[in-house]
């Protein structure tokens, strides 16, 4: 009787550690205070967003922590925990839970691993705060664009000039 359990519990730290090591970020939360239709509103968003968001034991997620490497998130492994998985977009878990955050303050961001580097809670803020991938694009164009207009602005007005003095 206890061998399938003790297995269940084998698998289960293997799963979370296989999530651990295949995530562009995890974020991990203090969820005390929130209320089931607040979690389930959390959940969704985070769903929508393609983040995977678990409650797991402590002892488990800290021998997967282990096994994948990132030991270091253990310290923060403390009291009713939830683990926010997102194995494509690195900022989309920081930023959807930071602005909850806001909204919700009985949610507290403790830790989190971004690229497999623990990160503090300020650093998954940070992170949450930067603007989109498309907005940063958008920034760089701008930046691009910007001698080019000047130039095309300059030798406009050297023609305009020129134009007026042949006149």
């Amino acid at each position: 009787m206890v061998k399938p359990i003790i297995e269940a519990k084998q698998a289960q730290v293997q799963d979370i550690a296989g999530k651990f090591e295949s995530a562009a970020s995890v974020v991990v939360v203090d969820y005390r205070g929130l209320t089931v239709s607040q979690v389930t509103e959390l959940r969704k968003q985070l769903r929508e967003a393609g983040v995977e968001f678990k409650v797991y034991k402590n002892t488990l997620t800290r021998r997967a922590a282990e096994i994948a490497g990132v030991e270091a998130i253990n310290e923060f492994l403390t009291g009713p925990n939830a683990v926010a998985f997102s194995a494509e977009d690195v900022v989309a878990p920081a930023k959807i839970i930071n602005d909850f955050a806001k909204k919700n303050e009985a949610l507290e961001i403790k830790a989190g691993i971004i690229e497999g580097t623990v990160s503090s809670a300020d650093d998954i803020k940070a992170l949450a705060e930067l603007p989109s991938r498309e907005g940063l694009l958008s920034m760089l164009l701008s930046v691009l664009q910007a001698p080019v207009r000047n130039f095309a602005l300059a030798t406009k007005a050297v023609a305009e000039q020129k134009e007026e003095q042949g006149a």
